[in-house]
């Protein structure tokens, strides 16, 4: 292309005006010189294309070193990766069966911390050391995998706990006195069950609250015996103290008690007419022992003491015992009155008078049995009524407010057990007296029957000693 450039120019020149020849050769010149410069550029261009070239092939070869390398490599890391995949499942495997042990171990430990913060927030001993609830709240944390360090301060908290409740301790804490101030004083804690205190010169119970973590005395002070005991085993002079094996549960009981008359009270309107019955049967039963105690008395006494006489035969004196104690109105004084008018009498008639004597007295013993057993039979059906009227008004309780409040119906069910508790309370032992008071009535009907047999015999003696007439 170079050789056409020039062809072309000489043509041009020789083409060319004359006046300008001289501009031709000067400028073929600087033609041939930028030829040479050009010439000697496109040489040097061309060794330094050459020299690069070389470059270029010394590079490719060590970058085609270096892909070998890589491949070997990324071969060896393929082999690393696949055997890595391997271990991974082969873990992946191991972790699977591990994992549900780890998680049963991490729901033990929280179960089992949770159940020592409950524990600790019951028991009495944390009023005396709040501080042991910090140290079990980061067991209970959910999501959280305990350590050695953290199952030995649970298992930690449990033995001091078990060593505190075998322990008597004696401390200087405060607590809420009866009059509701706080207040600074001797604790005195028997293990979990019985906490006492002592302020001065009154000494008492305390029960805790685990809500507000604090000891309160009872509003009721102890009997003296009690409070003398207690005392006694403050100073160390005794070492019997009465405590609460449930934990206060009963001492509470003691603020809680209710009288006989709120109890009563409690059983609703059914109760007074139980009451009533019972009271009626109370009159009764003293009025009939007091009676039937003086007709006994009054068997043994005079009707042996007619007896007597008539052996002897001294009718005006029998005569005037039975006048002498005609107007108290004795069952044995009609007994014995119709047996010594009826003396003359046949044997027969004689017996037959007595015997009828004494079935006619007999209303007269027997009266009020029957009413006492009407009032025990009536008694716990009364207590079963105020049962049914008590289960009426907790059901109807129930259907307005449903059972998400239990002390709605606990007027309905106290009216219930508290009616049936004071008719069986009436009731047993009117049955008890009524049995009691029958068989003293047949006991006194024999004696009286044995006396009237023995009178017979008596007067049968004197009249076949004394001839046909007494």
């Amino acid at each position: 292309m170079k050789r056409t450039m020039i062809t072309f120019m000489l043509v041009f020149l020789a083409v060319a005006r004359p006046a300008e020849a001289q501009d031709a050769r000067e400028a073929i010149k600087r033609a041939a010189e930028d030829r040479e410069s050009s010439l000697k550029k496109a040489m040097e261009i061309e060794e330094a294309v050459l020299n690069d070239r070389e470059k270029l092939r010394r590079s490719v070869d060590s970058l085609e070193t270096l892909w070998k390398s890589i491949e070997e490599e990324l071969a060896g890391v393929e082999r690393r990766v696949l055997e890595r995949g391997k271990q991974h499942e082969d873990l992946a495997e191991k972790w699977a069966k591990r994992e549900i042990e780890f998680k049963e171990l991490t729901g033990n430990v929280l179960v089992a911390s949770r159940d020592l913060q409950v524990y600790l927030e019951q028991s009495p001993l944390t009023g005396l050391d709040p501080g042991r609830l910090e140290r079990i709240k980061p067991l209970s944390e959910q999501g959280r995998f305990p350590g050695v360090d953290d199952l030995s301060a649970l298992a930690g908290l449990y033995f001091e706990e078990m060593a505190l409740s075998e322990q008597v301790r004696l401390s200087e804490s405060r607590f809420v006195g009866r009059g509701g101030d706080e207040r600074q004083g001797t604790i005195l804690t028997i293990g979990r069950f019985t906490a006492l205190y002592r302020d001065g010169g009154e000494t008492g119970f305390l029960t805790y609250s685990p809500d507000s973590r604090k000891y309160f005395a009872l509003s009721e002070k102890p009997s003296r015996s009690a409070e003398r005991m207690l005392n006694r085993y403050f100073d160390g002079k005794s070492q019997v103290i009465p405590f609460d094996m449930s934990g206060g549960s009963a001492l509470r009981q003691l603020t809680r008690s209710q009288s006989t008359t709120e109890h009563l009270r409690s059983g609703g309107p059914i109760v007074l007419p139980i009451i009533l019955l019972g009271a009626v049967a109370a009159v009764i039963v003293v009025l009939k022992l007091r009676f039937l105690d003086r007709v006994r008395r009054n068997t043994g006494k005079y009707m042996t003491r007619v007896n007597l006489l008539a052996s002897e035969g001294k009718w005006e004196e029998c005569d005037a015992i039975v006048k002498r104690h005609k107007g108290e109105h004795s069952p044995v004084n009609h007994v014995i009155e119709a047996g010594l008018a009826a003396r003359n009498e046949d044997r027969e008639t004689l017996e037959s008078i007595l015997q009828e004597s004494i079935l006619r007295e007999l209303p007269r013993l027997e009266r009020g049995l029957s009413p006492l057993a009407v009032f025990a039979a009536v008694a716990p059906l009364l207590g079963l009524l105020g049962t049914v009227t008590g289960m009426i008004e907790t059901f109807n309780v129930i259907t307005v407010f449903g059972t998400g409040d239990p002390k709605l119906m606990s007027g309905g069910i106290s009216e219930a057990l508290v009616t049936t508790e004071v008719g069986l309370i009436v009731a047993i032992p009117i049955m008890l007296i009524h049995t009691l008071l029958s068989r003293r009535v047949d006991s006194i009907l024999g004696e009286m029957e044995e006396k009237a047999v023995s009178l017979i015999n008596i007067i049968e003696k004197e009249r076949g000693r004394n001839g046909a007439s007494l």
